[in-house]
């Protein structure tokens, strides 16, 4: 999976290894790769991991190449790589390298790994891909404009290709977190803030990584073998469509 080494991906990462399935752990840092296959061979499960920016076309090439030399193709891709460094800013006031940053990030990546990944499942006529939106994409937020921007477009490229593989017997879904406590985003929110975003989820708190592995490994599994182009919200009932 794509975004594996830390954080929401890397929980996904250990869940999937955890219900037997060999692992590709993928992120641009090394040693957080590597932590996270040590953790998953640790509690007795099967990983590897191959560095790759999904920003680069050839990049992500490398990677599929990485994986089929280990496991061979791809069942399954996690395409989770992502985020935004852009901070919240009316859209006068945005850069353009703010913008660009998370449409590459975000938008670009995924379209990158969709475009590598999607051609052995449907000559195999199987296949299940998990992309990776945002609550952001769901609703107007006061969050950063272009992050947003690029994951409705991640919702709705997920949703054009899952009707044209439909056929192929690939299915293509998408999770969409709203707040989820990482260690990067606990680390960054005072006990106030904190306090302020449980408030705004129905259910009474942010989500946790486990949260959305556990959503993943749903719809990747046969257990949804009847869903494609779904959009599955993790977000504690601030979404409900």
């Amino acid at each position: 999976m794509t975004g594996g080494s830390r954080g929401i991906g890397a929980e996904t990462c250990r869940a999937f290894a955890a219900n037997g399935a060999r692992v590709v752990v993928s992120g641009r840092d090394g040693a957080a790769i590597d932590a996270v296959v040590a953790d998953i061979r640790a509690d007795g499960g099967t990983a590897v991991g191959v560095a790759a920016d999904v920003t680069s076309l050839e990049s992500v090439r490398a990677l599929r190449a990485g994986v089929e030399r280990e496991y061979g193709p791809a069942d399954v891709l996690l395409a989770f790589a992502g985020g935004s460094t852009a901070p919240p800013a009316p859209l006068v006031d945005m850069t353009e390298a703010d913008f660009r940053s998370a449409v590459d990030g975000n938008l670009l990546s995924t379209f990158f790994c969709l475009k590598v990944f999607l051609p052995p499942m449907l000559d195999r006529g199987s296949g299940s891909v998990v992309t990776m939106a945002s609550a952001a994409a769901r609703y107007v937020s006061r969050g950063p404009i272009a992050y947003a921007a690029a994951k409705a477009g991640v919702l709705t490229m997920t949703r054009q290709v899952a009707r044209d593989v439909a056929a192929s017997g690939v299915r293509v879904n998408a999770v969409a977190p709203a707040s989820i406590g990482t260690d990067r985003v606990l680390g960054a929110m005072s006990p106030e803030i904190l306090a302020q975003a449980e408030r705004a989820h129905p259910v009474g708190r942010i989500g946790t990584p486990a949260d959305v592995a556990n959503a993943a490994l749903y719809l990747a599994s046969d257990a949804s073998a009847f869903l494609t182009g779904v959009t599955l919200d993790v977000a504690g009932g601030m979404v409900m469509r």
